[in-house]
């Protein structure tokens, strides 16, 4: 008896958590900041290859931040280069606390995950392979309280 409790509740869990994956994500990848310290200098780069260029697509920023970051949103430039070489560069403001000081996004202990939306519902005009640089913008060479930077990209409803 007290076996087929357990296999059930297992098999339930399982299920729970296969249903619950996110099957619309593409591609995400994060970076490590060494020391929690991002430089101006130290852009983060992710690549990826996209053939589908009917579907919609939106595009994330990810920070995790630190309560030990000394300010309320953090600016990045996002560059993005085409398969054919083009390229743009764009600013992205990332809220990451209140007016009061409290952090937004999931937090385990004293760092903070954030998913920022960058583009939404966004075609590819061209399919082959992708690269995306993200750069801080903020008015400091050398910025403490940045724990990682990743880029996310999912299909849109």
């Amino acid at each position: 008896m007290r076996l087929s409790f357990l296999f059930y509740f297992i098999l339930i869990s399982t299920s729970i958590v296969l249903v619950s994956c996110d099957d619309k994500v593409v591609f995400e990848e994060n970076t490590s900041i060494e020391n929690g310290v991002w430089s101006y200098k130290d852009g983060k780069s992710f690549e990826f290859d996209i053939q589908d260029t009917n579907s919609l697509f939106n595009f994330y920023v990810n920070v995790r931040n630190g309560e030990e970051y000394a300010y309320s949103n953090l600016f990045v430039f996002v560059e993005m280069e085409f398969p054919n070489g083009k390229k743009s560069i764009d600013t992205l403001e990332c809220p990451l606390a209140d007016a009061y000081g409290n952090w937004y996004g999931r937090g385990l202990g004293k760092i903070f995950d954030n998913r920022i939306l960058f583009r939404e519902r966004k075609r590819f005009p061209l399919s082959g392979h992708y690269k995306v640089g993200i750069y801080q913008a903020m008015r400091t060479d050398d910025l403490p309280g940045i724990h990682d930077v990743g880029f996310r990209l999912a299909k849109s409803n």
